[in-house]
């Protein structure tokens, strides 16, 4: 009997996890996405969340 495979995305605790190999494009995604919302995205690799520097660099006035 085959053991069940842990998720390697999700969260625990609250807290975003992603254990698949680092890309380029997620980082990018993660790291400079204008189509994102939220200024904390999960992080690309690990546990957390990292920090969309395009809503810091490009607020919207209103």
């Amino acid at each position: 009997m085959a053991d069940k495979e842990e998720p390697r995305t999700g969260k625990f605790l609250g807290m975003s996890y992603d254990w698949r190999r680092p890309t380029k494009e997620r980082y990018q995604k993660r790291l400079w996405n204008p189509d994102e919302p939220r200024l904390f995205t999960p992080r690309a690799f690990g546990w957390g969340y990292s920090v969309n520097f395009y809503r810091i660099f490009h607020r919207r006035h209103q």
